[in-house]
């Protein structure tokens, strides 16, 4: 027996997913929900949706369909509702994913807030919660953890982790796109109280590509943390700086961690940068390391592919994929980890199971970000990274 599942956020990232949660062979049901009817209409006329789509199961509001018998709710929104629509959603009985990231607003302490909610809210109603962050499902952190859990690696000495994404390679048009909607406008004058405040959004508030890889990979935390900033010399007014830092505000953020396993780790989340851009990561151990798309040992390097580096999905699965668009690829965007993600959520709902990237993950990969730009406030000084323990076993 499968299960019913909806889509809340019907924008330019989450149609990348839907037809991928409605060809899943688990799921018998889907619900659309956005609150700009044209985007829920666009799959509700698609003959593809008919036979796991009825009209009844189409929402203008997540109240609506928090109020629904749906088993579980896909939350594809704007960065600044994740985490109030995903405790929302918990607190109405449903299982829980969320896109990334889990809250991405200008003020630290208040994401640091949510992500106390977030935990207590799964704790508290037992639904299961699923973070999507595309890093874990890249072939090279499937790759990684596998050798990780043969002890390939030795013990682990170092890692690095970058999201490299200057403002003018797509970034101002996805800013633009998303101040365009309804919940855009609502959101750009939430930020003029920010800035009447003197709070910006920095890069170390979006932490999770980059914060992710060594995380996962390693198995251990983010302890202790001090970062480093570039002040923005552009004017662009995206790094506009505060009263307190006219000249403006920090466009790349440079942080050095301390991890709970005794290794050291480089975090870097650049937005002025003269580079196309990267979601990347290293992992240094004593006996061998992964870098640059290569298995290194002393006696040398092993290219890999990313086929070789993925993990199997189910045949099933692939099958269904395939069947969406026979003369494309199967695993989506994001190095392949769309696919991985759909899956993972639908299969571990439908066994009752704690899913892969859990609330504590989601937690881990933001708090560190959220301290390194604290530590960068304070010209570098160390801090302590929060923590959230494990998820009940």
């Amino acid at each position: 027996m499968g299960i019913s599942l909806g889509l809340v956020g019907l924008g330019s990232f989450g149609s990348a997913f839907a037809r991928l949660f409605k060809s899943h062979p688990q799921v018998d049901r889907i619900a659309l929900c956005d609150r700009e009817g044209e985007r829920v209409a666009r799959f509700a006329d698609d003959p593809a949706f008919a036979d796991k789509f009825d009209p009844a199961d189409a929402y203008a509001s997540l109240d609506d369909i928090c109020a629904s018998d749906l088993d579980a709710l896909v939350i594809i929104t704007q960065h600044w509702l994740h985490a109030p629509q995903s405790v929302r959603a918990l607190e109405a009985g449903k299982h829980v994913y969320c896109a990334v990231p889990l809250l991405s607003v200008p003020d630290g302490d208040e994401v640091l807030q949510w992500c106390d909610r977030l935990v207590e809210a799964v704790r508290r109603t037992g639904r299961h919660f699923m973070y999507g962050e595309t890093t874990y499902y890249r072939p090279a952190a499937m790759y990684c953890r596998r050798r990780a859990a043969e002890g390939a690696f030795g013990d682990f000495v170092h890692a690095e982790g970058e999201y490299l994404h200057d403002v003018d390679h797509g970034l101002r048009q996805v800013i633009a796109s998303r101040l365009a909607s309804a919940a855009g406008r609502e959101w750009a004058e939430k930020l003029d109280d920010y800035r009447r405040r003197g709070v910006r959004t920095v890069p170390m508030h979006y932490p999770t590509h980059s914060t992710s890889g060594p995380v996962c990979v390693m198995n251990a935390r983010m302890t202790r943390v001090c970062c480093w900033g570039y002040r923005s010399r552009s004017g662009e007014p995206y790094f506009d700086g505060s009263p307190a830092y006219p000249a403006g505000g920090f466009s790349n953020e440079t942080a050095l961690f301390q991890m709970s396993n005794g290794a050291t780790c480089r975090i870097r989340e650049h937005r002025e940068i003269g580079h196309p851009g990267s979601e990347d990561f290293r992992i240094f151990g004593t006996r061998a390391c992964y870098r640059d798309g290569a298995w290194w040992t002393k006696d040398g390097s092993t290219p890999l592919t990313p086929e070789a580096m993925r993990d199997p999905l189910p045949e099933a699965v692939v099958e269904a994929f395939r069947s969406i668009d026979p003369a494309g690829g199967v695993y989506g965007g994001h190095g392949g980890s769309h696919a991985y993600l759909v899956h993972e959520f639908v299969d571990a709902v439908a066994a009752d199971r704690t899913p892969a990237i859990t609330a504590w993950d989601a937690v881990r990969y933001t708090a560190a970000g959220i301290m390194a730009h604290k530590s960068a406030l304070a010209d570098g000084e160390v801090l302590d990274v929060p923590d959230w323990g494990d998820p009940p076993v």
